[in-house]
C-alpha cells in the first residue's frame, strides 16, 4: 500500500449549518447598522468569519491515507456479486475521524452509500496496535459483462464544527472482471463431434510415411530398441521412433462482432443499443459452447472472422487457442475483455477515410483471403468442429464462411435477429446449419437442437 495524498476532487462546500450561519450573519449585521446596536456587530462578524476559516481549514488539512482494495472473488460472472474489502490505513501522524467514505463504482452498478468512516489514529511504526487502519467491506452486484474500474476511495472531510466539507480522493482504482455467463450443455453434439475431430497428435502406423511422421533425431540414452532402421537409411544419420501420443480434438469459434474491419451496423449510433444485446448474447453463446467443448476435451481456437489467425484480444493466448486445464478460465476472461464498443469506435473513425482507402483495404482483404485459404486447404487434411456466432456479418464475412466450410464437420452458425437472409442464404448453400438464437434463454434449446439433428452427427465422416 502506498502513501498516498488525497486529491481534491473540488473547492470546499459549505454545509447547510456553514449556509445557515452565514445567513444569520448577514442577517444580524443588517439589524446592528438599521437600529444602530453595535454590541451585536461582534456576533454578526463571528457569524461571517466561522464558515470561512472552516472552508479554509478543509481545503489546507490533507490527509494521507494508503488503501488497499481486493475482490472476492476477482472475477465474477455477469449477474452475480463480489465483496469488495478495503484496507484504509492512515499514514498521517494525526487522528482523522469524522470522515466519511463511499467507493467510486462502475457505471450501470449501485455502489455503497456514503457513510462515516471510522476514527482511524496516527500512524505507527514502532509497536502498532491497529488503531491505524480499519477494515471495509460491501457487497457489488455487476449486471453485465467486462473489465469495470472500481474506485477510488472518495473521503469528505469536515471541519470539527460541521460548517464546510471537501471531497478528496484516495488510492487508484482496481479492475474487476465479469465474465459472460455461462448455459450449461448437452452433451450429445460434443460426442458425436469428437469422432470427427482433427487430431494432429494421433500418428498412424498404417499411414504410407508414417516412419517419417513418428521418427526424431537420435538423442544420447534413447534405447536401440527404438531405431527406426526405414527412416535411418534414408536420412543418413541415426533415427528413432517417437512415442506415439493421441492429441486433443480440435474445434474453433469463429465469433462475428461489430465494427470488425466493415462500415455497417457499427457506424450508426442510434442503433448502438440493440446492436450492444446482441453482442452480448453472441458472446454468451461463444463462452457456453467454447467452455462446453473445453470440459469435453477439445483443443480450442476462438478468433474473428476477419482474422481467423488472431486471437480476440491482443491477450489471447497463442493466437486464441485454449485448452484444459484452464484453459475455461482464460477463455471467459478473454471474451470479458472483447470491446465491441472500442471496435465501433474504430469503425467510426474509419469510415470517413473508407472511400479514399480502398486501396489499402483491397490489400488488407487480400491478406485475410490467404488466412482464409490456409484455413481450408487445412481442412483438405482434416476436418474439425467450427461454429461460428454472427451479430452482422457483411457479404465479406459470409463469403469467408463459405470458403471455409470445408475444413469444418459439423459447421453450424448460430446467428441473432440482425443477421440478414442473404447472409442467412449463402451460409445455408454451403451446407452450413443455421440456427437462430433471439435471447439468452434459448442457447440451451439451439445448441440441444443441432445436438438431435442427424446430419449434425452422422456427416462427419
Amino acid at each position: 500500500m502506498a502513501r498516498n495524498r488525497l486529491r481534491s476532487l473540488s473547492w470546499p462546500r459549505l454545509t447547510r449549518r456553514g449556509i445557515a450561519l452565514i445567513v444569520v450573519g448577514a442577517v444580524l449585521v443588517g439589524i446592528s447598522l438599521w437600529f444602530d446596536l453595535r454590541d451585536i456587530l461582534l456576533l454578526a462578524f463571528v457569524g461571517l468569519a466561522m464558515p470561512i476559516v472552516a472552508a479554509a481549514f478543509v481545503a489546507l488539512r490533507r490527509p494521507s491515507l494508503a488503501v488497499q482494495r481486493s475482490f472476492a472473488p476477482a472475477v465474477v460472472s455477469a449477474g452475480e456479486a463480489t465483496r469488495v474489502a478495503l484496507v484504509v490505513v492512515n499514514r498521517g501522524r494525526r487522528t482523522l475521524d469524522g470522515a466519511h467514505w463511499r467507493d467510486r463504482a462502475p457505471e450501470g452498478t449501485v455502489g455503497p452509500p456514503s457513510a462515516l468512516l471510522p476514527a482511524l489514529g496516527p500512524h505507527e511504526i514502532v509497536l502498532p496496535s491497529g488503531d491505524d487502519r480499519v477494515r471495509i467491506e460491501y457487497r457489488l452486484r455487476m449486471p453485465r459483462r467486462g473489465v469495470f474500474p472500481v474506485g477510488p476511495l472518495r473521503i469528505g472531510v469536515t471541519d470539527p464544527f460541521g460548517l464546510a466539507n471537501v471531497e478528496r480522493e484516495a488510492g487508484a482504482p482496481h479492475e474487476v472482471v465479469v465474465t459472460p455467463r455461462v448455459t450449461p450443455l448437452a452433451e450429445a453434439l460434443a460426442t458425436a463431434a469428437s469422432i470427427d475431430g482433427v487430431v494432429h497428435g494421433l500418428q498412424r502406423r498404417t499411414h504410407p510415411n508414417s516412419d517419417e511422421l513418428i521418427a526424431r533425431e537420435y538423442r544420447y540414452g534413447d534405447p536401440l530398441r527404438r531405431v527406426n532402421w526405414p527412416a535411418t537409411a534414408r536420412r543418413g544419420e541415426l533415427m528413432v521412433r517417437e512415442e506415439e501420443q493421441r492429441g486433443d480434438p480440435e474445434a474453433r469459434i469463429l465469433l462475428d462482432l461489430p465494427g470488425e474491419g466493415r462500415h455497417g451496423l457499427a457506424v450508426h449510433r442510434e442503433r448502438d443499443d440493440l446492436v450492444d444485446e446482441r453482442v452480448e448474447l453472441a458472446i454468451e453463446v461463444a463462452a457456453s459452447i467454447g467452455v462446453h467443448l473445453l470440459e469435453n476435451g477439445f483443443r480450442l481456437r476462438c478468433t474473428g472472422i476477419a482474422d481467423p489467425e488472431q486471437g480476440l484480444v491482443p491477450t489471447a493466448p497463442y493466437g486464441g487457442e485454449y485448452r484444459m486445464p484452464g484453459g475455461d478460465h482464460q477463455l471467459l476472461e478473454d471474451l470479458a475483455r472483447t470491446n465491441p464498443a472500442g471496435r465501433r469506435e474504430s469503425a467510426r473513425r474509419e469510415a470517413g477515410r473508407h472511400d479514399q482507402g480502398r486501396h489499402d483495404h483491397g490489400r488488407h482483404g487480400s491478406d485475410d483471403r490467404g488466412s482464409w485459404a490456409e484455413l481450408r486447404s487445412r481442412g483438405r487434411d482434416a476436418r474439425e468442429p467450427g461454429f461460428a456466432v454472427l451479430v452482422d456479418p457483411g457479404q465479406a464475412e459470409a463469403a469467408a464462411l463459405v470458403a471455409l466450410r470445408a475444413g469444418f464437420e459439423p459447421a453450424v452458425a448460430f446467428v441473432t435477429a440482425s443477421v440478414t437472409s442473404g447472409v442467412r442464404r449463402m451460409l445455408e448453400d454451403a451446407d452450413w446449419h443455421v440456427v437462430d438464437v433471439r435471447r439468452a434463454v434459448e442457447i440451451g434449446g439451439a445448441w440441444s437442437a443441432v445436438a438431435t439433428k442427424p446430419t449434425a452427427v452422422h456427416d462427419a465422416s
